[in-house]
């Protein structure tokens, strides 16, 4: 199924509800940056994978911060570095300060994600501020910082 018409027919029938939106939106977004990475010959990176993506350092990381980062559970977020590991984008290094732990480290493949995904992002910014206005765009993505911001201080 199309996710433009799916969003568009979901979009027309709950316009007030402003989880709806924002799900919809996400969808029209991820799917953008998902076409962008398929086209570069990335078509297995899935929307699950950006968690890693999206987190790890050039330092690595180990799976438990990543888990607290993308706000994932634990188990979700090793099959999701499993499947990243064979695909050949990440790879489990020892850690030098603990040699118990292990950390995930992008490889040469998995660097390059981040850039692409990054520019299609900003594409797709581009193109909405283009439909609905760059002023009333900015507005919105003012607003929903400043609400995250409120929501991860604690401040209600």
């Amino acid at each position: 199924m199309n996710p433009s018409t799916t969003s568009t027919t979901a979009a027309a029938s709950t316009p007030g509800s402003l989880g709806v939106l924002l799900r919809l939106l996400h969808q029209q977004f991820a799917g953008a940056v998902d076409d962008a990475l398929a086209e570069a010959g990335f078509g297995d990176v899935r929307a699950a994978h950006a968690s890693v993506f999206t987190f790890v350092p050039p330092e690595g990381m180990p799976v438990s911060e990543l888990t607290q980062l993308a706000h994932v559970r634990k188990q979700s977020m090793a099959q999701t570095v499993d499947e990243l590991e064979k695909l050949g984008y990440v790879e489990r290094r020892p850690s030098p300060t603990d040699k118990r732990s292990r950390l995930v480290f992008l490889t040469a493949r998995g660097q390059q994600i981040r850039p692409l995904a990054m520019a299609a992002g900003s594409r797709t910014e581009v193109q909405w501020a283009a439909l609905v206005g760059p002023g009333e765009l900015d507005a919105v993505k003012e607003g929903l910082a400043r609400l995250l911001g409120r929501l991860q201080s604690g401040a209600e």
